[in-house]
């Protein structure tokens, strides 16, 4: 296929719209999802950050609420999987690279109720065709749906499973933002959903279109060492948050737009960044808060004006299922974990959580160990009985569970033992069958 044939055929796509209603109802808004992959905590300049520059994102906490607790998954596929269900891993994952299809996703949430539902960027939840559509998204254009190739520059996507190639020096995830951008247009007349997985900034660390040594021949998955070109990716996520914000504006949709600002996992391990005066290490499949800690930014000029700008509450990704149903009158399931922060939005107390439950195995098929915890703000406990202080190691290096403890330490472990008893027997039989007899389609990328 030529470029002008394979350009037109996209245009004609992205062109293909539901007719919009003719009133916007101002109770129902907007909700934009985007989650950065491989994006640490430390990376947001307005959280500590010092080694990137991300004014956008910044912006976006300034007018919004920005959570200093949000932790996910140490891995893509088990943060997805739980996001996008509201659910902990122990009741619904199989195996990695996949969302089972019996699944109740947000998208089937949103759409059911009147929703324009759209997703962009990175999928990795399943190979058939129908996928997307499957779990509740009118409209797509991804990466790494049915086959997995070049990401970055002359990538291959697919709408709706169309393949489309690029050989013209194109870049990824301006493609992705430019279908985004599209999708916000034809559909600002009713209230939508668009969930936006970046691929950025997962390695391998290429240069951008904005770095001074953009090679606009390369089309390759190969594994690249050139970290510093992590900042550049990381300058270039900030500026497609940037284009979606005033394409809102632009639009007049931006006050009853909430958008959601988050990362899907720890930074990777071979990236070192400086936050809040050190040095920090990524922690990219780590179950301690190097590997879980994320940014976590929610801005929605109609409801959080005159509030704090700043949050302490733990968040799970979990919850944001939960929260974004109840922002557009969505009735929540009521076989989820999660726990709406729809509250806090609103500058009010709401219920915030008291704990977080971690259930991770990352691979399945090559790994059936599991990793499981409860921890709060101070301490964190394991299955296995590993006990820490979070608050005096954080990287989890001296292990308490043999030492005397004092008494609020002990109450503090008694809590979170209780936890661990309440998923004791959670996971369901025929799923763990399923996942220890596991032996195919383990995904590619993490």
């Amino acid at each position: 296929m030529t470029s002008i044939l394979r350009n037109l055929l996209l245009l004609l796509l992205l062109g293909a719209s539901i007719a919009p209603s003719l009133v916007h109802s101002a109770d129902r808004p907007n909700v934009i999802l985007i989650m950065v992959d491989d994006f640490g905590y430390e990376c947001v300049t307005s959280n500590g950050g010092q080694s990137y520059q991300t004014p956008n994102i910044d912006r976006l906490a300034a007018s919004g609420l920005r959570f200093e607790n949000c932790h996910v998954q140490p891995l893509c596929t088990p943060t997805r999987v739980q996001l996008m269900t509201g659910r902990y891993n122990i009741s619904n994952y199989v195996q990695f690279g996949n969302l089972p299809r019996t699944e109740t996703t947000f998208g089937h949430l949103f759409k059911n109720s009147g929703y324009v539902t759209g997703i962009c960027g990175k999928w990795q939840l399943g190979k058939e065709a129908d996928a997307p559509q499957h779990f509740g998204f009118d409209e797509a254009l991804l990466w790494q749906h049915t086959r997995r190739p070049p990401r970055y520059a002359n990538p291959g996507l697919e709408h709706n499973a169309v393949e489309i190639d690029y050989s013209m020096g194109e870049y990824g995830p301006t493609l992705i933002n430019d279908f985004a951008l599209q999708f916000i247009t034809k559909n600002r007349a009713q209230p939508f959903l668009l969930y936006y997985p970046m691929i950025l900034t997962h390695s391998p660390f290429q240069p951008t279109p904005d770095s001074s040594d953009w090679d606009p021949t390369i089309s390759s998955e190969k594994k690249q060492r050139a970290i510093e070109h992590f900042a550049d990716m990381t300058a270039y996520t900030d500026k497609m948050v940037g284009r979606i914000v005033a394409k809102l504006e632009e639009l007049g949709i931006r006050d009853n737009t909430l958008l959601l600002f988050l990362g899907d996992n720890g930074t990777q391990r071979d990236v070192t960044s400086r936050f809040q005066g050190e040095q920090y290490k990524g922690g990219k499949g780590l179950t301690t808060s190097h590997g879980t800690h994320v940014p976590l930014i929610a801005s929605w000029p109609a409801a959080t004006k005159g509030i704090d700008r700043v949050c302490a509450d733990l968040v799970s990704s979990t919850d944001f299922l939960p929260t974004i149903c109840e922002a557009a009158g969505i009735k929540i399931p009521d076989n989820i974990d999660g726990v709406s922060f729809l509250p806090q939005l609103h500058g009010e107390l709401g219920t915030p959580r008291q704990w977080l439950y971690t259930w991770y195995s990352p691979r399945q098929r090559m790994d059936l160990t599991v990793k499981e915890c409860a921890f709060d703000q101070q301490f964190k406990l394991y299955r296995t009985g590993q006990f820490y202080d979070l608050s005096l190691d954080a990287d989890e290096e001296q292990d308490l569970q043999a030492k005397e403890l004092d008494e609020d330490t002990l109450k503090a472990k008694t809590k979170l033992q209780g936890v661990l008893e309440h998923f004791k027997h959670a996971r369901p039989a025929a799923l763990d069958r399923q996942f220890k007899q596991s032996r195919e389609g383990e995904g590619s990328d993490s």
